[in-house]
């Protein structure tokens, strides 16, 4: 079986080569770069044979050419704008692929829409015609979509509190459907300082954080999210709580650890470290106040666990503001925007995450000093 690409082009080895090549270069800044650097080399053996050569073994070796973070790139769409060009590339918004469906209209931040492809390469399928995506909007606005109006059949990872679900699923034409997996709702501490600039850089590598790199703040701060009440009063059904970052397969997550919430032992804990109260209640230590920028996307449970926090952080001499971003701005790749969360311009950010492959080596990998996002690595 033949397989082409959706604008009839043919499929061929040549195209994985260069997908290599072009997301390996470190001037076209490609999100799987990580990945790709894993490879020594790849060869084209014939017009449809390679031989990919990874520097070291590799249990996840496929990443870098399938699943949800590797694709192959069509060499001829894509050749023009290797490299510094990489952003230019007109089929960054309407992709070339060699999938069931072909893109016809693609408008960030509202809809994606695509169409059967005549020339896909397995029989009988796909089973529609059109395939439409909404996005942008707010997670309580896609749900009733789908559980109360119908007008769209699926809603995927909604950010929504489990009593409106409930509330909606009466009477409704849908329903909720979850499975406890490998999604992780987190809040992240930053080592770097956002609040400094180095050669027009802020949450520069080069810049350590003024507390948080102090291992007693960051024991406090883990005492002062009340788990409990979040899974309870928020997530309900939908999440568990843990104290873990790696959750599954069961046998990487650990054992060891517990999850508390206290804000009597994050008290004595900042007390024992010299953090002391200033008249207005904020502690502070050398000229340094314990008064942190917390941010995270806009939605209704994002928001509430935000001042979940935001109100124990107070009563433990840590003064907290709080700021929401668009969704849109916020999982958006703007170099210039530092409302990114690639960007990091806050002191402490909360997002979910989640572990695409059995092996963890990649999700753990973004806490390693060759991932952090900067201006050097684009």
């Amino acid at each position: 079986m033949t397989v082409t690409w959706h604008d009839g082009k043919p499929f061929t080895a040549a195209d994985v080569v260069f997908t290599w090549e072009y997301a390996a270069d470190p001037a076209t800044a490609a999100v799987t770069s990580g990945t790709y650097k894993e490879l020594a080399r790849v060869e084209k053996l014939d017009s449809h044979a390679v031989r990919v050569v990874f520097k070291k073994p590799t249990p996840f070796w496929a990443e870098a050419f399938c699943g949800p973070t590797g694709q192959i790139l069509p060499r001829h769409v894509f050749e023009s704008f290797q490299g510094g060009k990489s952003r230019e590339a007109p089929a960054n918004l309407k992709p070339v692929g060699t999938g069931p469906y072909r893109i016809v209209d693609f408008r960030p931040g509202d809809v994606v829409r695509a169409e059967l492809n005549p020339a896909y390469h397995v029989p009988n399928r796909p089973f529609f015609d059109t395939l439409e995506m909404k996005g942008g909007g707010d997670a309580v606005s896609a749900a009733r979509a789908v559980i109360q109006t119908g007008e769209f059949d699926y809603a995927w990872n909604m950010q929504v509190e489990d009593e409106i679900l409930v509330r909606m699923e009466q009477g409704g034409k849908g329903e909720v459907q979850f499975v406890y997996g490998p999604y992780l709702e987190f809040v992240m501490c930053n080592q770097s300082d956002p609040w400094k600039e180095v050669d027009g850089e802020r949450s520069s590598p080069r810049l350590t954080h003024p507390f948080l790199t102090d291992p007693a703040v960051r024991s406090a701060l883990n005492l002062l999210v009340d788990r409990a009440s979040i899974q309870e009063e928020i997530y309900g059904r939908l999440g568990r709580t843990t104290a873990n970052f790696l959750n599954v397969p069961p046998r990487f997550r650990s054992g060891n650890t517990r999850w508390e919430f206290s804000i009597e032992k994050a008290n004595q804990i900042l007390d024992a470290a010299n953090w002391q109260r200033g008249p207005d209640g904020v502690r502070a230590k050398d000229g340094k106040r314990l008064r942190m920028v917390f941010q995270t996307s806009i939605n209704a449970p994002r928001q509430k666990t935000q001042a979940i926090v935001k109100q124990a952080c107070a009563k433990a001499g840590i003064e907290v503001e709080l700021k929401s971003i668009v969704a849109s701005v916020f999982f958006g790749s703007d170099p210039a925007n530092w409302d990114t969360f690639p960007h990091f311009g806050t002191d402490v950010q909360m997002y979910t995450t989640t572990m695409d492959h059995p092996d963890p080596q990649r999700l753990m990998n973004q806490f390693t000093s060759w991932e952090i996002a900067s201006k050097e690595n684009k």
